[in-house]
């Protein structure tokens, strides 16, 4: 599925999406302010990632899902172990890639990395992280231009119960209280992000109605009114902070593009 018909110069955003409530939010909408085609790609729907060599003024987005990176293994799910090959190679190449949640996962584990239950205390008991918290970073804007126009610390949506442990080339760029692994880059072409800033309202509440079972065991009965009232007061904050990182991603990736042109 393509937005539009792109010329040879324009940049495509590459969505590998794995569930229907799980797209691409406001990222895609700043890459259509941007003048990008936006291509979208159901790997768990048996559609074909295309080759990564052939793939020229691309930036891939990576989301979401309910499924696990270990999972890759098990019957049915060939098409994961499939997509973390290509995200593999995709790197090698040191194309650009965003990748969201499981995304981010897929990135560390396709790059030398692992993932792991998030588990906290002693002893260590299982932990899903779900709701609106802060997460801080271990860098300056003046250090780190992914981080222009951003507090020390911000508040974003988690909603998993994995931790990505960063292969050694990884630089680890921001954390939670309980997961160290939430956002972090390799080199200049790739990020990855294990909290959530490309929501809206109507995209959280599709998650709260059909991820209900999860909700209440991380967060008790509840947890669907608490996040739609924390939702209620922190969207503008969330919702401009988040706008401007993704900007900052677009930024340092379209760079990165015309990189990779002038050194072919």
């Amino acid at each position: 599925m393509t937005d539009k018909t792109n010329r040879e110069d324009d940049l495509t955003l590459l969505v590998i999406q794995h569930v229907d409530r799980e797209g691409p939010g406001v990222i895609a909408a700043i890459a259509r302010e941007r003048g990008m085609a936006i291509h979208t790609i159901r790997p768990d729907r048996g559609e074909p990632l295309p080759d990564p060599a052939l793939c020229t003024n691309t930036i891939a987005l990576v989301l979401g899902g309910p499924m696990g990176v270990n999972e890759r293994h098990q019957p049915g799910m060939t098409w994961l172990n499939n997509e973390l090959t290509w995200i593999r190679s995709w790197h090698e190449q040191h194309k650009p890639l965003l990748g969201i949640c499981l995304g981010a996962q897929l990135l560390a584990a396709a790059t030398g990395g692992h993932v792991e239950p998030l588990q906290v205390g002693e002893p260590q008991q299982a932990l899903k992280e779900v709701g609106f918290g802060a997460i801080h970073w271990w860098m300056t804007p003046e250090h780190e231009p992914l981080l222009q126009g951003l507090n020390p610390s911000e508040v974003v949506l988690h909603w998993h119960g994995d931790r990505a442990r960063l292969p050694a080339e990884a630089t680890l760029l921001g954390s939670s209280l309980h997961c160290p692994e939430q956002v972090f880059r390799i080199g200049q072409h790739a990020i990855g992000m294990q909290c959530h800033w490309e929501l809206s309202g109507e995209s959280l509440e599709r998650w709260i109605q059909e991820d209900h079972a999860y909700v209440v065991s991380a967060l008790g009965d509840k947890g669907p009114l608490r996040l739609r009232t924390h939702w209620q007061q922190l969207a503008p904050e969330i919702q401009q902070k988040g706008r401007r990182f993704f900007n900052n991603v677009f930024d340092l990736f379209e760079q990165q593009v015309s990189n990779n042109q002038q050194s072919r």
